[in-house]
């Protein structure tokens, strides 16, 4: 289709457009999508990103997907926010496993005021260690996002998680627009906009592709585009949720990539229910950075040397860190960190 020829980067698309890129013919939409990801990006590199839950559970938020919630009874165990040494070991335990990005997330509807400098502390500490830094806390003011910029944040993640229209089926404790709004904090500040949403929770493809035209159309791209398929976890409203068609999923990431190609697409949660020909296809599609990590704040992720082994049988290497050290420093680095984990007793070269 003409859409998915154009390199140029828009931000004025119809819902109808969207739609018709999801009804492509399923090979037509991923050859489309592929040679738009290889016009921006090297097909065979992924981010690698950590993400760390430094404040778990009691959020007063009814999201129906999440377990974090106090509404719902998960036998999640509620957890205060961590010491700055213990999320410095997780970091450079990150580090050590080849991760670039060190995200870290709170359960809160936003932080208090007082909560800030010690965030502030933790990105300080983190960036020391060479990583880029991404936090996740809820809503942000305009002078909160402006304190975390100054900390030196990298990234900051804030879903809007489905399209305006089906948003009050998942969420009524926070507007669309409450959610908007902190991405334009965030932007203002100059930080890095990561922001993504869930499919999977109910939605029609009309909600999957005004989710994408909601993200497409902000006045500039998001850097990061994470995309989670539901984990549906007991004691939530969403634990008895029909599964969507996998081929739906692959679609989605295929059209982020086609309207937003110059955006990190993620492979985001629910990765532990993909099969690795299901995850193949979504690199193919367009996917270019996952979580890699066992735990995505308290939800399951495939293993570290897993993902190695996977990534090893498809010829896909990590991509390398963006620090500010020589090329020399940078790939010495990851093939010190690689080494370490090609050592691990559990790690072998799939046939």
């Amino acid at each position: 289709m003409a859409a998915s020829q154009d390199d140029t980067i828009r931000n004025n698309w119809q819902r109808e457009e969207v739609l018709a890129l999801f009804n492509q013919p399923f090979n037509d939409l991923l050859f489309d999508a592929q040679v738009m990801h290889r016009r921006h990006f090297n097909p065979n590199q992924v981010q690698l990103s950590t993400l760390l839950s430094i404040k778990t559970g009691a959020c007063p938020e009814d999201c129906k997907y999440c377990p974090q919630s106090a509404r719902y009874d998960t036998g999640l165990e509620k957890e205060k926010l961590l010491e700055i040494e213990a999320v410095i070991e997780a970091a450079k335990a990150a580090k050590a496993s080849g991760s670039s990005r060190f995200c870290m997330g709170a359960a809160w509807r936003s932080p208090h005021d007082r909560d800030i400098p010690k965030v502030a502390h933790m990105i300080r500490e983190v960036k020391a260690l060479g990583l880029e830094t991404c936090m996740t806390l809820g809503m942000l003011s305009e002078e909160q996002s402006e304190k975390l910029a100054s900390a030196g944040l990298d990234y900051y993640n804030h879903n809007l998680d489905t399209s305006k229209e089906f948003y009050g089926e998942v969420i009524t404790t926070r507007t669309y627009q409450d959610r908007l709004n902190t991405l334009s904090n965030v932007r203002n500040s100059g930080m890095k906009v990561c922001a993504g949403g869930i499919v999977g929770m109910g939605e029609k493809q009309q909600d999957r592709a005004g989710l994408l035209m909601e993200l497409a159309n902000l006045p500039r791209h998001p850097e990061s585009v994470p995309i989670n398929m539901l984990v549906k976890v007991a004691g939530t409203p969403m634990a008895d949720q029909a599964d969507l068609d996998p081929f739906e999923f692959i679609r989605t990431i295929a059209v982020a990539r086609l309207m937003m190609p110059k955006s990190y697409v993620r492979l985001s949660a629910g990765r532990e229910d993909m099969n690795e020909q299901m995850q193949a296809m979504a690199f193919m599609a367009g996917a270019n950075s996952i979580f890699y990590c066992e735990k995505l704040l308290t939800t399951p992720n495939p293993k570290a040397n897993t993902d190695m082994q996977l990534f090893e049988r498809l010829g896909i290497s990590p991509e390398p860190f963006h620090v500010d050290k020589s090329n020399d420093e940078q790939e010495a680095e990851l093939h010190q960190a690689l080494a370490e984990v090609k050592t691990d007793s559990q790690f072998y070269p799939a046939g």
